[in-house]
């Protein structure tokens, strides 16, 4: 069963409707004050708001804060509990990773080669437009959904993880959320389904997109684009010079989203996105970084020397990019959040699964108790980290402000996979570091989720920038 079918059963309520979600979002009553005294007296300020406006309040007194309702805006802790869709979706994903991905994955690793005919099998369930309109092609599904889809998905194979996550989130979301109808209809309804027309550049018969926001230059400083881009004289085309560095499906990709300077006074306050087709003259690819995890997936630098674009190929309005960017980032730190969780899952079912069967002092290492407190702290950062992902995402669907607590999700996450990758090798011990066994593969790729779409150093800084404005606020 693909996404289309599933999203549009109608054996139970779509829950996870945009619709829906606004309509219960403006009927909840606002968070409690409470009154506050500090340990050194009455405070200065007579309230503070301890909810903030941000989350549920399970002690709020309104009919809205029955359990019912309470499931119905999206509080899910476990996936016993998600609406059916989203458990089909789970589901689905998760006997594709176990058949198709987790099998193969070691081989893609170590060849170095893109998983085309798994990608193909990801369009063809929906996965790869999976919250793109149906009107244009795509699955129609939510963040939750979405974050759902990542986890199981990377838990097979972290790279085709990463591929499905930088064309759903940086590529095709921003294209939704700020392009015209006519951009839609040309960058969006044929990548939402990946199928590829006319001629094939890429040689993967399909159509991939890829985003170009880091240069070689400026690294974590998204502000400080180098790139430009020069509007025509006769005003019908933008005229674009510059580098872009790290960028994750390039070989694959047909198209690329490119931030670029158009007003070098204005800071950051000038730089526009665009859309860029990738068989434009001038437009060529650097040489493929040899990395240490995802390797199934390509990276490397966009050179662009005079590549020219017709002046609608703008996205959104000028000097709007970085906003454009960063609400881009915010989308997807989620999907990186699920990647993550993916690499946790698998380090526990690694070190689970030999634990069970390696003997050592005459019984199972599962009965040590030195395993067993691992195998716990792998399972709480991971449970831990899902909820603020979760969390994350129904905080997308109901069109609130979820920037923090993307951040703080993909900072859990990535964290909790590193962690759980680490303990895995441990558990495994000399037969951790060896190729034969999956662990040594999850703990290369975990190392990146805590560096790409933002470090954890800045996941930190947009954390407390956040709390501090609230507190003034």
């Amino acid at each position: 069963m693909n996404l289309q079918r599933i999203a549009s059963s109608t054996s139970s309520r779509r829950l996870f409707s945009s619709t829906i979600s606004r309509a219960v979002v403006v009927g909840r009553s606002s968070s409690s004050s409470l009154p506050f005294e500090s340990i050194f007296g009455a405070s200065t300020t007579p309230t503070i708001n301890l909810n903030h406006n941000r989350y549920y309040n399970p002690f709020e007194q309104s009919s809205s804060s029955s359990p019912t309702n309470r499931t119905q805006r999206g509080q899910y802790t476990t996936h016993a509990q998600l609406p059916e869709e989203h458990q089909m979706i789970y589901d689905m994903c998760r006997k594709f990773a176990d058949e198709e991905l987790a099998p193969n994955a070691g081989k893609w690793d170590k060849e170095h080669s893109f998983p085309k005919d798994a990608v193909s099998q990801l369009a063809g369930l929906g996965l790869m437009g999976i919250n793109v309109s149906s009107e244009h092609g795509g699955s129609e599904l939510d963040a939750l959904a979405y974050a759902i889809a990542m986890e199981e998905i990377s838990r097979g194979c972290a790279s085709v993880g990463v591929i499905m996550s930088a064309h759903n989130s940086l590529y095709l979301y921003p294209i939704d959320e700020f392009g015209t109808e006519e951009q839609k209809e040309r960058f969006i309804k044929p990548f939402a389904t990946c199928t590829g027309d006319g001629v094939d550049r890429t040689g993967v018969g399909m159509n991939i997109g890829c985003f170009g926001l880091s240069e070689p230059g400026n690294g974590s400083d998204a502000g400080a684009a180098t790139t430009t881009a020069t509007l025509s004289e006769d005003g019908s085309e933008w005229i674009i010079n510059g580098t872009k560095a790290w960028i994750t499906n390039a070989y694959e990709s047909s198209a690329a989203i490119v931030f670029a300077t158009t007003d070098k006074h204005m800071k950051h306050k000038g730089i526009s996105a665009f859309i860029v087709p990738m068989d434009a003259p001038g437009f060529s690819l650097g040489a493929k970084e040899d990395k240490l995890g995802i390797r199934a997936s390509s990276t490397s630098n966009l050179i662009m020397d005079s590549v020219r674009i017709p002046s609608n190929n703008l996205l959104g309005v000028e000097g709007e990019g970085f906003k454009i960017a960063m609400k881009t980032l915010d989308g997807g730190r989620i999907g990186v959040a699920g990647q993550a969780l993916g690499i946790a899952s698998a380090s526990i079912d690694c070190a689970v699964h030999y634990a069970l069967e390696r003997n050592a002092f005459g019984k199972p290492i599962a009965e040590l108790q030195s395993i067993q407190n691992k195998i716990s702290k792998m399972v709480l950062a991971r449970d831990a980290a899902r909820l603020l992902t979760w969390r994350a995402a129904t905080m997308k669907d109901e069109g609130s402000k979820y920037t923090r607590e993307a951040a703080m999700a993909k900072l859990a996450a990535s964290e909790a996979a590193t962690m759980c990758a680490h303990q895995a090798i441990q558990v495994l011990a000399g037969m951790g570091y060896v190729t034969e066994m999956p662990a040594e593969r999850h703990y290369r790729d975990a190392r990146i989720t805590e560096i790409y779409e933002g470090t954890s150093e800045i996941q930190h800084l947009v954390i407390a920038a956040d709390v501090f404005k609230e507190y003034r606020g």
